[in-house]
This record gives structure tokens, C-alpha cells and sequence, in this order.
């Protein structure tokens, strides 16, 4: 194999590939990265550790090609460090040369016989845009679970109807929902699985910004996802299908309702949060005009802070874990939120406010963002 290619095509496909690379790997060519240079000029990355595949394709001119597997960590951190010059990548003998300017390096090649078969991602589902859905996922993943032990609340559940598609994480404390349009490849196609958080939101972050993304996902015995954009590709084994009915528990009839401007709502949370031991709430005193907040940590601080709001419906004096709350207004791309609560004991539901466009006179009370975002309060002392 020999092959010539630009140095930060190359460090940008070495790092997606590497996302996938174990730690500790159950086999050792399971720390390898596959490298494949074909005649038409294409150069391929892949890493693989039987749960979660990562591809990423580049153009190289290659002079002669080749199927090698090197470690693939050491090639990451190699790569980055090289000068900004074309890097030349070449085998002799058991050793993979890699040369850019007057570095030069030589890697041990893995058996690539011994290198599992990369597996093919399913059916092409549809499309969506990178952009809409690298914003999607990182609303909802924040409500994921960390907890492995419980393996469906470390999900992101993906429903598709149409061309209706909704993302929701929930950890039992809060949900975070969104929904939103996508272009499916069959108008009647319908599906709901569940893709680990932490895969779906690293592939989301990395996919080049412009692109569509296709969605690759097959009927109900199948057990892979695919996700891909831009010359970047990834495949992932599902989690188990069930999940809670999360949509049913976004609807109720609310008490109290509350406009807010974001910037100044979330300043504020910040500043009493730096008051707060972990497991203490902010308290949160809504009034037709304005809103308390109020947090402390025993006699030692405390902070008192006022922020102007719009009430509709009843007073309510209300206490969140001020991260989660935090959490779910990074998810608000406007510039106004609504919070609906049905009492200080009940979950409140956060919704953005459409931003009013120059030629509308006013915006639809009842509109929203697509996104919601429910949380249970922190239980308030007598």
C-alpha cells in the first residue's frame, strides 16, 4: 500500500475512526484502525469493537493499495501531532511508514486477517439535516441516564411516523423531548428504537455541518442503526425496545403559566447555584411580575435574586435541582421559555417561545419549538 493524502483530511477521518477504539479491548485487534486504499482513489479509516463501527472516507492518491491494520490509538496521536504538509503512508515489510515533511514513523501492522468483518448498516430509512439534527440530540441527551445497570435509560428513543420523527432521553427525573420534520424514504414508514446516548451524541458533534444525514434503520428483527453523513459513517447495535410512553406524560392541565426571558433567568440560576451544595435546590417564588429565587447552603451562603417574568394563572413557589433546570433551558434556542406548572409538587413542562419574526405583530401563545423538557420538582420542607 502507498498512498499520499492532505494532512487534516486525514487527522479529521484518524479521530472519527477512533471513536470507537476500546480502552480495553476483549481481543487486541479490536485496538487496531483499518486502513484500505483503493485504485479509484479513495482511502478509508474504520475502527469496530462489536457494538459501535466507525467509517470515515477521504480522497488520497494512491499509488498502490492495501488493506492494513495498525494500532490505532498510537496512529491518532501520531497523526495529530504531524507538521501541516501532505502526509505519505506507505508498507515495508511488517511495518506501516507514515511520513509528513521530515517526521517519519513506523508502526507494527495487527494480523488484518485475524480483523473482525465490519458489519453493513440496514435499509435507508431517510434523511435529515445535519444541522436540525446535531441540534435535536444535543437537546435530549442531557436527560439521558448514566446508570448502567438500567441500559434503556442510557438511550435515546427514536420514534419515526412519517415524516414525524421524535427524540426523547428521560433518567426518571426529567424527560427531554423533540420533535421534528424529516424526509423519509418511504412516506408510510414507521419505527421506534433505542440508540445509546453517548454514540448517537459524539456521531451527531462530529458530522460536517451542511450535509444531510441518512438514517439507516430496518424493520422490526433488526438490530443495527446506521447514521451517516459528509463521508463519515456509523453503525450501532440498538438497546432494548421498551421504553416508557414519554409523550403521554408531556400533555396536562396546568396552574400556573410563566413566560421568561432565557438569558437573564439562566444568569441569575447560575449565580444562586454557586450557593448550593449537591442535592440542594434553588426555590423558585413566581408572582404576577417577577420571580424570587432563593438558595442556600445552611447558615454559611445564601443569595436572593429577582428576575422579571409574565404569570398566567396562580402564584407558585417551587424548588428545582438547579442543574437539571439549567440543563433544560441550554436546550431553548429562543429568546423566551414558558414553564407550566400544576403545583410545587408536580412536574412543570419547559417549552421555548417561537421569537417573533419583523412582520409579525405578535406570535401564537400556544406555538412552541418542537423541543419540551419535563422535570419534577424538588420536594419542598414544610
Amino acid at each position: 500500500m502507498e498512498l499520499r493524502v492532505d494532512r487534516q483530511a486525514l487527522a479529521d477521518a484518524v479521530a472519527w475512526a477512533a471513536r470507537t477504539l476500546p480502552t480495553r479491548p476483549a481481543l487486541p485487534v479490536l485496538a487496531g484502525m483499518l486502513i484500505e486504499a483503493t485504485e479509484e482513489g479513495g482511502l478509508t479509516l474504520a475502527g469496530f469493537d462489536y457494538e459501535v463501527s466507525a467509517r470515515a472516507h477521504e480522497s488520497a492518491a494512491v499509488a498502490e493499495p492495501g488493506r492494513v491494520l495498525v494500532p490505532g490509538r498510537l496512529l491518532a496521536d501520531i497523526v495529530r501531532n504531524l507538521p501541516p504538509q501532505p502526509v505519505d503512508i506507505l508498507t515495508k515489510g511488517s511495518e506501516v511508514v507514515v511520513r509528513c515533511g521530515p517526521a517519519e514513523f513506523g508502526l507494527q501492522t495487527l494480523p488484518v486477517e485475524d480483523y473482525p468483518t465490519l458489519p453493513e448498516p440496514p435499509a435507508h430509512a431517510g434523511t435529515v439535516p445535519s444541522d436540525l439534527f446535531a441540534t435535536a440530540v444535543a437537546q435530549v441527551t442531557p436527560a439521558a441516564g448514566r446508570d448502567d445497570t438500567l441500559p434503556m435509560l442510557t438511550g435515546v428513543r427514536i420514534d419515526i411516523e412519517g415524516d414525524t420523527m421524535w427524540l426523547a432521553c428521560t433518567d426518571r427525573y426529567r424527560i427531554a423531548a423533540r420533535e421534528l420534520t424529516w424526509s423519509p424514504a418511504d412516506p408510510g414508514f414507521t419505527a421506534g428504537v433505542v440508540v445509546p446516548a453517548r454514540t448517537l451524541a459524539d456521531t451527531a458533534k462530529a458530522i460536517r455541518r451542511g450535509e444531510d444525514v441518512t438514517i439507516d434503520l430496518g424493520g422490526g428483527a433488526e438490530t443495527l442503526i446506521g447514521v451517516s453523513g459528509g463521508g463519515r459513517s456509523m453503525t450501532s447495535r440498538l438497546l432494548d425496545d421498551q421504553y416508557i410512553n414519554y409523550r403521554s406524560r408531556l400533555t396536562g392541565t396546568w396552574t400556573s403559566v410563566i413566560e421568561i426571558h432565557v438569558a437573564p433567568f439562566v444568569e441569575a440560576l447560575k449565580r444562586a447555584a454557586l450557593v448550593t451544595e449537591r442535592g440542594t435546590p434553588v426555590r423558585l417564588a413566581f408572582t404576577a411580575d417577577e420571580v424570587r429565587i432563593r438558595a442556600a447552603t445552611g447558615d454559611s451562603a445564601r443569595a436572593n435574586e429577582s428576575v422579571g417574568v409574565r404569570l398566567t394563572g396562580e402564584d407558585i413557589d417551587i424548588a428545582f435541582s438547579p442543574q437539571y433546570l439549567l440543563d433544560g433551558l441550554a436546550g431553548i434556542d429562543t429568546q423566551y421559555a414558558r414553564l407550566e406548572c400544576a403545583g410545587p409538587t408536580k412536574a412543570a413542562l419547559l417549552t421555548g417561545i417561537p421569537d417573533k419574526k419583523d412582520d409579525e405583530e405578535a406570535v401564537d401563545e400556544q406555538a412552541d419549538t418542537g423541543y419540551r423538557y419535563l422535570v419534577m420538582p424538588v420536594r419542598l420542607a414544610s
